[in-house]
Protein backbone atom coordinates (compact mmCIF):
# COMPACT_ATOMS: atom_id res chain seq x y z
CA UNK A 1 0.00 0.00 0.00
CA UNK A 2 1.14 3.24 -0.62
CA UNK A 3 2.17 5.53 2.46
CA UNK A 4 2.17 8.30 0.45
CA UNK A 5 0.26 11.40 2.63
CA UNK A 6 -1.23 12.70 -0.50
CA UNK A 7 -2.23 9.42 -1.67
CA UNK A 8 -4.58 9.77 1.60
CA UNK A 9 -5.53 12.95 1.36
CA UNK A 10 -6.73 12.22 -2.23
CA UNK A 11 -8.73 9.61 -1.00
CA UNK A 12 -10.88 11.89 0.87
CA UNK A 13 -11.47 14.23 -2.04
CA UNK A 14 -15.73 14.30 -1.92
CA UNK A 15 -16.77 12.14 -4.83
CA UNK A 16 -18.80 15.79 -6.43
CA UNK A 17 -15.18 16.61 -7.29
CA UNK A 18 -16.88 20.03 -8.97
CA UNK A 19 -17.36 20.98 -4.96
CA UNK A 20 -15.80 23.76 -3.58
CA UNK A 21 -13.03 23.04 -1.91
CA UNK A 22 -11.26 26.41 -1.13
CA UNK A 23 -12.63 30.03 -1.28
CA UNK A 24 -10.86 32.79 -1.40
CA UNK A 25 -12.09 35.74 1.15
CA UNK A 26 -9.63 38.67 0.09
CA UNK A 27 -12.11 39.94 -2.13
CA UNK A 28 -10.80 38.17 -5.46
CA UNK A 29 -13.99 36.18 -5.30
CA UNK A 30 -12.31 33.15 -6.59
CA UNK A 31 -13.54 29.75 -5.50
CA UNK A 32 -11.04 26.47 -6.41
CA UNK A 33 -12.84 23.08 -6.88
CA UNK A 34 -11.29 19.37 -5.67
CA UNK A 35 -10.98 19.20 -9.60
CA UNK A 36 -8.88 22.22 -9.20
CA UNK A 37 -6.79 20.70 -6.57
CA UNK A 38 -6.19 17.22 -8.09
CA UNK A 39 -5.46 18.84 -11.97
CA UNK A 40 -3.75 22.08 -10.51
CA UNK A 41 -1.86 19.02 -8.02
CA UNK A 42 -1.09 16.73 -11.08
CA UNK A 43 0.61 19.44 -13.02
CA UNK A 44 2.40 20.92 -10.35
CA UNK A 45 4.04 17.63 -10.02
CA UNK A 46 4.61 16.31 -13.16
CA UNK A 47 6.51 19.68 -13.58
CA UNK A 48 8.60 18.37 -11.05
CA UNK A 49 9.03 15.36 -12.43
CA UNK A 50 9.86 16.56 -15.49
CA UNK A 51 13.05 18.17 -14.01
CA UNK A 52 14.69 14.67 -13.64
CA UNK A 53 15.56 15.37 -9.91
CA UNK A 54 17.41 13.04 -7.79
CA UNK A 55 15.40 10.92 -5.12
CA UNK A 56 14.80 12.90 -1.70
CA UNK A 57 15.19 16.17 -3.86
CA UNK A 58 14.45 19.10 -1.54
CA UNK A 59 11.98 21.66 -2.79
CA UNK A 60 12.09 25.16 -0.84
CA UNK A 61 9.49 27.77 -1.25
CA UNK A 62 9.64 31.32 0.53
CA UNK A 63 6.30 32.85 -0.87
CA UNK A 64 3.20 34.76 0.29
CA UNK A 65 0.69 32.83 1.27
CA UNK A 66 -1.92 31.44 -1.64
CA UNK A 67 -3.57 28.38 -2.92
CA UNK A 68 -1.22 28.30 -5.38
CA UNK A 69 1.19 27.93 -2.78
CA UNK A 70 -0.26 25.02 -0.87
CA UNK A 71 -1.13 23.48 -3.98
CA UNK A 72 2.75 23.80 -4.37
CA UNK A 73 3.40 21.71 -0.75
CA UNK A 74 0.75 18.98 -2.20
CA UNK A 75 2.56 18.42 -5.51
CA UNK A 76 5.80 18.03 -3.78
CA UNK A 77 4.34 15.16 -1.66
CA UNK A 78 2.43 13.76 -4.53
CA UNK A 79 5.45 13.72 -6.67
CA UNK A 80 7.48 12.12 -4.06
CA UNK A 81 9.91 15.17 -3.04
CA UNK A 82 10.56 16.59 -0.15
CA UNK A 83 8.97 19.90 0.99
CA UNK A 84 10.77 22.80 2.48
CA UNK A 85 8.88 25.90 3.95
CA UNK A 86 10.63 29.35 4.47
CA UNK A 87 9.14 31.75 5.94
CA UNK A 88 8.93 34.64 3.98
CA UNK A 89 10.04 37.58 6.14
CA UNK A 90 13.33 36.03 5.94
CA UNK A 91 16.31 37.84 5.19
CA UNK A 92 19.36 37.02 2.64
CA UNK A 93 21.45 36.02 5.70
CA UNK A 94 19.15 33.18 6.83
CA UNK A 95 17.38 32.58 3.76
CA UNK A 96 21.51 31.22 2.84
CA UNK A 97 22.05 29.47 5.80
CA UNK A 98 19.00 27.66 5.09
CA UNK A 99 19.74 27.08 1.17
CA UNK A 100 23.58 25.89 2.10
CA UNK A 101 21.97 23.38 5.08
CA UNK A 102 19.44 21.87 3.08
CA UNK A 103 20.58 22.37 -0.59
CA UNK A 104 17.21 22.01 -2.39
CA UNK A 105 17.21 21.13 -6.16
CA UNK A 106 14.44 23.35 -6.65
CA UNK A 107 13.36 26.98 -4.73
CA UNK A 108 10.10 29.22 -4.96
CA UNK A 109 10.28 32.43 -4.24
CA UNK A 110 8.19 35.40 -4.65
CA UNK A 111 8.76 37.39 -8.06
CA UNK A 112 9.92 40.64 -6.27
CA UNK A 113 12.67 38.88 -4.67
CA UNK A 114 13.76 37.21 -7.62
CA UNK A 115 17.36 38.78 -7.93
CA UNK A 116 19.20 38.58 -4.59
CA UNK A 117 17.32 35.18 -4.25
CA UNK A 118 18.08 33.69 -7.31
CA UNK A 119 21.98 34.93 -6.84
CA UNK A 120 21.76 33.17 -3.58
CA UNK A 121 20.30 29.54 -4.83
CA UNK A 122 22.33 29.35 -7.70
CA UNK A 123 25.79 30.19 -6.12
CA UNK A 124 24.81 27.31 -3.48
CA UNK A 125 23.84 24.77 -6.31
CA UNK A 126 20.34 24.91 -6.43
CA UNK A 127 19.75 23.90 -10.01
CA UNK A 128 15.93 25.32 -10.64
CA UNK A 129 14.10 28.66 -9.16
CA UNK A 130 10.88 29.51 -9.64
CA UNK A 131 8.67 32.37 -9.19
CA UNK A 132 4.84 32.20 -7.26
CA UNK A 133 3.15 35.62 -6.91
CA UNK A 134 0.11 36.36 -4.64
CA UNK A 135 -1.38 37.27 -7.83
CA UNK A 136 -1.41 33.90 -9.57
CA UNK A 137 1.60 34.57 -11.49
CA UNK A 138 5.04 33.38 -12.30
CA UNK A 139 7.37 30.89 -14.15
CA UNK A 140 6.39 28.03 -11.96
CA UNK A 141 2.49 28.43 -12.90
CA UNK A 142 3.55 29.21 -16.53
CA UNK A 143 5.32 26.06 -17.02
CA UNK A 144 3.17 24.13 -15.17
CA UNK A 145 0.25 25.12 -17.43
CA UNK A 146 2.76 23.30 -20.20
CA UNK A 147 2.20 19.78 -18.02
CA UNK A 148 -0.04 17.09 -18.26
CA UNK A 149 -3.42 17.32 -15.44
CA UNK A 150 -2.75 13.35 -14.80
CA UNK A 151 -0.25 11.92 -12.44
CA UNK A 152 -0.22 8.69 -10.83
CA UNK A 153 1.10 9.66 -7.28
CA UNK A 154 4.49 8.57 -6.29
CA UNK A 155 5.09 5.15 -4.21
CA UNK A 156 6.61 6.06 -0.61
CA UNK A 157 7.45 4.22 2.39
CA UNK A 158 5.84 5.25 5.81
CA UNK A 159 9.31 6.29 6.93
CA UNK A 160 10.24 8.42 3.49
CA UNK A 161 10.82 11.86 4.48
CA UNK A 162 7.83 14.14 3.86
CA UNK A 163 9.24 17.19 5.28
CA UNK A 164 11.77 19.56 6.77
CA UNK A 165 10.61 22.38 9.13
CA UNK A 166 13.24 24.41 10.48
CA UNK A 167 12.70 25.29 14.30
CA UNK A 168 12.55 29.35 14.90
CA UNK A 169 16.60 29.27 16.31
CA UNK A 170 16.19 31.17 19.34
CA UNK A 171 19.47 29.35 20.21
CA UNK A 172 22.23 28.96 17.73
CA UNK A 173 21.34 27.74 14.24
CA UNK A 174 17.84 26.63 13.49
CA UNK A 175 17.75 22.98 12.96
CA UNK A 176 16.05 21.17 10.30
CA UNK A 177 12.88 18.61 11.84
CA UNK A 178 12.43 15.71 9.43
CA UNK A 179 9.16 14.83 9.14
CA UNK A 180 8.38 11.60 7.58
CA UNK A 181 4.91 10.50 5.49
CA UNK A 182 3.85 8.43 8.79
CA UNK A 183 5.00 11.25 10.74
CA UNK A 184 2.17 13.67 8.71
CA UNK A 185 -0.31 10.89 8.13
CA UNK A 186 -0.56 9.17 11.78
CA UNK A 187 -1.22 13.17 13.50
CA UNK A 188 -3.86 14.03 10.76
CA UNK A 189 -5.79 10.60 10.56
CA UNK A 190 -5.75 10.88 14.77
CA UNK A 191 -6.96 14.60 15.11
CA UNK A 192 -9.80 14.04 12.17
CA UNK A 193 -11.26 11.70 14.93
CA UNK A 194 -10.09 13.24 17.93
CA UNK A 195 -11.63 16.66 16.97
CA UNK A 196 -14.63 14.94 15.05
CA UNK A 197 -13.85 16.54 11.51
CA UNK A 198 -16.72 16.10 9.18
CA UNK A 199 -17.62 16.24 5.81
CA UNK A 200 -19.92 19.45 5.95
CA UNK A 201 -17.19 21.60 8.41
CA UNK A 202 -15.66 25.00 6.64
CA UNK A 203 -12.39 26.12 8.12
CA UNK A 204 -11.51 29.43 8.20
CA UNK A 205 -8.08 28.88 7.21
CA UNK A 206 -6.09 32.20 8.35
CA UNK A 207 -2.96 30.93 9.27
CA UNK A 208 0.48 31.55 7.77
CA UNK A 209 1.70 28.02 5.79
CA UNK A 210 5.09 27.69 6.33
CA UNK A 211 4.36 26.69 10.15
CA UNK A 212 3.10 23.58 11.16
CA UNK A 213 -0.15 24.78 12.40
CA UNK A 214 -1.36 26.39 9.33
CA UNK A 215 0.46 24.33 7.08
CA UNK A 216 0.19 20.94 8.41
CA UNK A 217 -2.69 20.97 11.24
CA UNK A 218 -4.77 22.86 10.01
CA UNK A 219 -4.75 21.79 6.09
CA UNK A 220 -5.03 17.91 6.63
CA UNK A 221 -7.29 18.79 8.87
CA UNK A 222 -9.63 20.18 5.62
CA UNK A 223 -8.27 17.88 3.42
CA UNK A 224 -8.52 14.88 4.91
CA UNK A 225 -12.07 15.52 6.02
CA UNK A 226 -12.96 16.86 2.72
CA UNK A 227 -13.96 20.15 4.39
CA UNK A 228 -14.38 23.11 2.63
CA UNK A 229 -12.10 25.85 3.80
CA UNK A 230 -12.42 29.85 3.28
CA UNK A 231 -8.72 31.46 3.09
CA UNK A 232 -7.32 34.69 4.24
CA UNK A 233 -4.08 35.50 2.44
CA UNK A 234 -3.66 37.82 5.80
CA UNK A 235 -5.11 37.67 9.16
CA UNK A 236 -7.45 40.40 9.68
CA UNK A 237 -9.97 40.77 12.44
CA UNK A 238 -12.96 42.03 11.26
CA UNK A 239 -13.03 40.22 8.33
CA UNK A 240 -13.03 36.83 9.85
CA UNK A 241 -15.37 38.02 12.04
CA UNK A 242 -17.70 38.33 9.46
CA UNK A 243 -17.22 34.65 8.02
CA UNK A 244 -17.78 32.78 11.23
CA UNK A 245 -21.50 32.43 10.28
CA UNK A 246 -20.74 30.52 7.25
CA UNK A 247 -17.67 28.57 8.81
CA UNK A 248 -17.53 25.84 11.51
CA UNK A 249 -13.95 25.60 12.57
CA UNK A 250 -11.39 28.26 13.29
CA UNK A 251 -7.62 27.71 14.14
CA UNK A 252 -5.80 30.73 15.30
CA UNK A 253 -2.56 31.55 17.84
CA UNK A 254 -3.55 33.75 21.11
CA UNK A 255 -2.93 36.78 19.50
CA UNK A 256 -5.70 36.32 16.98
CA UNK A 257 -8.15 35.47 19.84
CA UNK A 258 -6.78 39.03 20.88
CA UNK A 259 -7.26 40.68 17.99
CA UNK A 260 -10.94 39.59 17.27
CA UNK A 261 -11.73 40.50 20.76
CA UNK A 262 -10.93 44.10 20.69
CA UNK A 263 -13.79 44.11 17.81
CA UNK A 264 -17.25 44.96 19.16
CA UNK A 265 -18.32 42.67 16.18
CA UNK A 266 -17.45 39.73 18.44
CA UNK A 267 -20.67 38.29 19.93
CA UNK A 268 -22.77 35.30 20.51
CA UNK A 269 -24.92 35.91 17.56
CA UNK A 270 -21.37 36.10 15.47
CA UNK A 271 -20.08 32.98 16.59
CA UNK A 272 -23.76 30.83 16.78
CA UNK A 273 -22.77 28.34 13.89
CA UNK A 274 -19.30 27.55 14.95
CA UNK A 275 -18.55 24.39 16.14
CA UNK A 276 -14.74 24.62 17.14
CA UNK A 277 -12.48 26.77 17.95
CA UNK A 278 -8.93 25.65 18.83
CA UNK A 279 -5.62 28.10 20.05
CA UNK A 280 -2.13 26.88 19.89
CA UNK A 281 1.88 27.78 18.91
CA UNK A 282 1.79 29.63 22.12
CA UNK A 283 0.20 30.16 25.61
CA UNK A 284 -3.01 31.22 25.75
CA UNK A 285 -3.63 33.72 28.86
CA UNK A 286 -6.49 32.82 31.24
CA UNK A 287 -7.89 36.77 30.55
CA UNK A 288 -8.58 35.49 26.99
CA UNK A 289 -9.53 32.22 27.61
CA UNK A 290 -12.47 33.64 29.90
CA UNK A 291 -13.07 36.66 28.01
CA UNK A 292 -14.08 34.79 24.81
CA UNK A 293 -16.25 32.16 26.79
CA UNK A 294 -18.75 35.69 27.72
CA UNK A 295 -18.25 37.02 24.54
CA UNK A 296 -19.16 34.49 22.07
CA UNK A 297 -20.52 31.50 24.27
CA UNK A 298 -17.68 29.17 23.17
CA UNK A 299 -14.73 27.63 25.25
CA UNK A 300 -11.56 27.87 23.38
CA UNK A 301 -9.68 24.18 22.75
CA UNK A 302 -5.76 24.61 23.31
CA UNK A 303 -3.63 22.45 22.34
CA UNK A 304 -0.15 21.32 22.45
CA UNK A 305 2.71 20.51 19.75
CA UNK A 306 5.76 21.26 18.19
CA UNK A 307 7.40 20.81 14.47
CA UNK A 308 9.07 18.07 15.80
CA UNK A 309 6.73 16.21 17.11
CA UNK A 310 2.91 17.95 15.40
CA UNK A 311 0.40 18.03 17.96
CA UNK A 312 1.09 16.31 21.59
CA UNK A 313 -1.31 17.01 23.63
CA UNK A 314 -5.50 18.27 23.42
CA UNK A 315 -8.20 19.67 25.73
CA UNK A 316 -11.31 17.30 24.76
CA UNK A 317 -13.30 18.53 21.70
CA UNK A 318 -16.57 16.42 22.96
CA UNK A 319 -18.42 17.00 25.78
CA UNK A 320 -18.61 13.90 26.71
CA UNK A 321 -14.26 13.14 27.20
CA UNK A 322 -14.71 16.26 29.55
CA UNK A 323 -14.13 19.45 30.05
CA UNK A 324 -11.63 22.08 28.62
CA UNK A 325 -9.54 24.15 31.26
CA UNK A 326 -7.85 26.95 30.90
CA UNK A 327 -3.83 27.05 31.29
CA UNK A 328 -3.70 23.63 30.09
CA UNK A 329 -3.02 22.07 26.99
CA UNK A 330 -4.62 18.53 27.99
CA UNK A 331 -4.28 15.51 28.35
CA UNK A 332 -2.07 13.31 25.94
CA UNK A 333 -3.88 12.74 22.43
CA UNK A 334 -4.71 8.85 21.34
CA UNK A 335 -1.62 6.87 20.32
CA UNK A 336 0.87 9.68 22.14
CA UNK A 337 2.81 9.24 25.03
CA UNK A 338 3.75 11.86 27.48
CA UNK A 339 5.64 11.88 30.86
CA UNK A 340 7.23 14.56 33.04
CA UNK A 341 10.38 13.82 34.61
CA UNK A 342 12.84 15.15 36.69
CA UNK A 343 16.65 16.05 36.69
CA UNK A 344 17.54 12.57 37.02
CA UNK A 345 14.99 11.45 33.98
CA UNK A 346 12.78 9.96 37.04
CA UNK A 347 8.57 10.23 36.86
CA UNK A 348 7.59 13.34 38.47
CA UNK A 349 4.52 13.29 41.00
CA UNK A 350 1.34 14.79 39.96
CA UNK A 351 1.54 18.84 40.31
CA UNK A 352 5.43 18.21 40.38
CA UNK A 353 6.94 20.51 37.75
CA UNK A 354 9.92 18.47 35.31
CA UNK A 355 10.86 17.95 31.80
CA UNK A 356 8.31 17.30 29.35
CA UNK A 357 9.80 14.28 27.05
CA UNK A 358 7.55 12.37 24.42
CA UNK A 359 7.30 9.52 21.86
CA UNK A 360 4.93 8.10 19.65
CA UNK A 361 4.81 7.47 15.85
CA UNK A 362 4.66 11.86 15.34
CA UNK A 363 7.63 12.08 17.03
CA UNK A 364 10.43 13.23 14.16
CA UNK A 365 13.30 11.18 13.30
CA UNK A 366 15.97 13.38 13.65
CA UNK A 367 17.58 16.95 12.67
CA UNK A 368 18.39 17.38 8.87
CA UNK A 369 22.48 16.81 9.13
CA UNK A 370 22.83 16.92 13.09
CA UNK A 371 23.16 13.42 13.79
CA UNK A 372 24.74 14.63 17.31
CA UNK A 373 22.69 16.85 18.16
CA UNK A 374 19.76 14.02 17.41
CA UNK A 375 21.47 11.81 19.59
CA UNK A 376 21.44 14.23 22.01
CA UNK A 377 17.62 15.52 22.37
CA UNK A 378 16.53 11.57 22.25
CA UNK A 379 16.73 9.76 25.67
CA UNK A 380 18.49 5.90 25.65
CA UNK A 381 15.12 4.08 25.65
CA UNK A 382 13.35 6.51 22.59
CA UNK A 383 11.64 9.26 24.12
CA UNK A 384 12.26 13.15 22.98
CA UNK A 385 13.40 16.17 24.82
CA UNK A 386 10.95 18.65 24.17
CA UNK A 387 12.60 21.18 26.12
CA UNK A 388 9.13 22.12 27.86
CA UNK A 389 9.00 22.14 31.72
CA UNK A 390 5.75 20.87 32.44
CA UNK A 391 3.41 19.31 34.88
CA UNK A 392 0.19 16.87 34.79
CA UNK A 393 -2.38 17.15 37.48
CA UNK A 394 -4.59 14.35 38.87
CA UNK A 395 -6.64 14.24 36.04
CA UNK A 396 -3.71 14.14 34.15
CA UNK A 397 -3.67 17.09 32.31
CA UNK A 398 -0.76 18.76 30.59
CA UNK A 399 0.15 22.37 31.98
CA UNK A 400 3.39 23.74 29.96
CA UNK A 401 5.53 26.02 32.41
CA UNK A 402 7.88 27.11 29.75
CA UNK A 403 10.65 26.00 28.14
CA UNK A 404 13.93 24.48 29.80
CA UNK A 405 16.03 26.95 28.61
CA UNK A 406 13.86 29.90 29.97
CA UNK A 407 14.25 28.53 33.77
CA UNK A 408 16.17 30.75 36.09
CA UNK A 409 18.46 30.12 38.80
CA UNK A 410 18.82 32.51 41.15
CA UNK A 411 20.88 32.02 44.77
CA UNK A 412 20.81 28.33 43.85
CA UNK A 413 16.90 28.46 43.63
CA UNK A 414 14.58 27.37 40.49
CA UNK A 415 12.31 30.01 39.29
CA UNK A 416 9.87 29.26 36.89
CA UNK A 417 8.88 32.19 34.62
CA UNK A 418 5.64 31.34 33.37
CA UNK A 419 4.52 30.97 37.27
CA UNK A 420 5.51 34.78 38.11
CA UNK A 421 3.89 35.71 34.92
CA UNK A 422 0.89 34.01 36.37
CA UNK A 423 0.63 36.75 39.30
CA UNK A 424 1.52 39.58 37.17
CA UNK A 425 -1.29 39.23 34.45
CA UNK A 426 -3.99 39.16 37.21
CA UNK A 427 -2.86 42.17 38.68
CA UNK A 428 -4.63 45.88 37.83
CA UNK A 429 -4.09 47.37 34.86
CA UNK A 430 -1.75 44.09 33.06
CA UNK A 431 -2.50 43.00 29.66
CA UNK A 432 0.39 40.53 29.48
CA UNK A 433 3.99 39.84 30.56
CA UNK A 434 7.58 37.89 30.39
CA UNK A 435 9.92 37.65 32.55
CA UNK A 436 13.41 36.68 32.43
CA UNK A 437 16.19 36.04 34.07
CA UNK A 438 19.74 37.93 33.31
CA UNK A 439 23.05 37.88 34.69
CA UNK A 440 23.48 39.34 38.61
CA UNK A 441 27.35 39.82 40.59
CA UNK A 442 25.63 38.43 43.68
CA UNK A 443 22.64 35.43 42.35
CA UNK A 444 24.36 34.24 39.32
CA UNK A 445 20.95 35.38 37.84
CA UNK A 446 18.19 37.42 39.18
CA UNK A 447 14.52 38.36 37.86
CA UNK A 448 13.43 40.83 35.55
CA UNK A 449 9.06 41.18 34.76
CA UNK A 450 8.89 43.23 31.06
CA UNK A 451 4.89 44.10 30.95
CA UNK A 452 2.29 45.63 28.48
CA UNK A 453 -0.12 47.46 30.26
CA UNK A 454 -3.75 47.48 29.44
CA UNK A 455 -5.56 50.33 27.26
CA UNK A 456 -5.02 53.46 29.41
CA UNK A 457 -4.18 52.00 32.32
CA UNK A 458 -1.06 53.55 34.35
CA UNK A 459 1.16 50.67 35.77
CA UNK A 460 3.49 50.85 38.57
CA UNK A 461 6.46 48.69 38.43
CA UNK A 462 7.69 49.31 41.77
CA UNK A 463 3.83 49.17 43.40
CA UNK A 464 3.89 45.52 41.47
CA UNK A 465 6.97 44.55 43.36
CA UNK A 466 5.57 44.74 46.53
CA UNK A 467 2.51 43.41 45.77
CA UNK A 468 4.25 40.31 44.58
CA UNK A 469 6.34 40.17 47.09
CA UNK A 470 3.39 39.54 49.73
CA UNK A 471 2.72 36.59 47.34
CA UNK A 472 5.42 35.20 46.10
CA UNK A 473 9.27 33.61 47.95
CA UNK A 474 11.68 36.65 47.87
CA UNK A 475 13.78 34.98 44.70
CA UNK A 476 10.90 34.72 42.84
CA UNK A 477 10.14 38.60 42.91
CA UNK A 478 11.41 40.39 39.98
CA UNK A 479 14.30 43.16 40.83
CA UNK A 480 13.19 45.70 38.02
CA UNK A 481 10.13 45.77 36.07
CA UNK A 482 9.73 47.61 32.59
CA UNK A 483 6.71 48.33 31.13
CA UNK A 484 6.18 48.55 27.27
CA UNK A 485 3.87 49.02 24.66
CA UNK A 486 4.22 45.27 23.38
CA UNK A 487 6.35 41.86 23.47
CA UNK A 488 8.75 41.24 21.02
CA UNK A 489 7.22 37.94 18.96
CA UNK A 490 7.97 35.53 16.11
CA UNK A 491 5.52 34.66 13.21
CA UNK A 492 3.43 32.44 15.59
CA UNK A 493 3.04 34.64 17.95
CA UNK A 494 5.27 33.37 20.66
CA UNK A 495 7.40 35.96 22.68
CA UNK A 496 11.00 36.15 21.71
CA UNK A 497 12.51 36.15 25.26
CA UNK A 498 16.03 35.81 23.82
CA UNK A 499 15.58 39.40 22.63
CA UNK A 500 14.46 40.38 26.60
CA UNK A 501 17.48 38.53 27.70
CA UNK A 502 19.88 40.39 25.16
CA UNK A 503 18.07 43.65 26.25
CA UNK A 504 18.53 43.38 29.56
CA UNK A 505 21.43 41.75 30.04
CA UNK A 506 23.77 44.25 31.31
CA UNK A 507 20.92 46.13 33.89
CA UNK A 508 23.05 44.59 36.82
CA UNK A 509 26.68 44.72 35.35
Amino acid sequence: MNANLFAALQSAFPQDLDACAIECADGAELRYSWRDLERGTAMLANLLVSLDLPPGSRIAAQTEKSVEALMLYLAVLRAGYVYLPLNPAYQAAELSYFIENAEPAVLVCSGQHFGWVSKLAFLAGTSYVFTLNEDRSGSLLDRAAQMSDQHTVAEKAPDDLAAILYTSGTTGRSKGAMLSHRNLLSNAQMLKDFWAWRSDDVLIHALPIFHVHGLFVASHGALLAGAKMIWFAKFEPRAVIRRLAEASVFMGVPTLYVRMLNEAALTHEACQHMRLFISGSAPLLIDTFSDWQTRTGHTILERYGMSETLMLSSNPCRALDGERIGGTVGPALPGVEIRVVDDEGKPCASDEIGHVQVRGPNVFAGYWRMPEKTQEEFTADGWFKTGDVGRFDAQNYLTIVGRSKDLIISGGFNVYPAEIESFLNEMEGVAESAVVGVPHPDFGETVVAVLVAQAGAQVDGAALIATLKRQIAGFKVPKHIFVVSELPRNAMGKVQKNLLREQHRSLFA
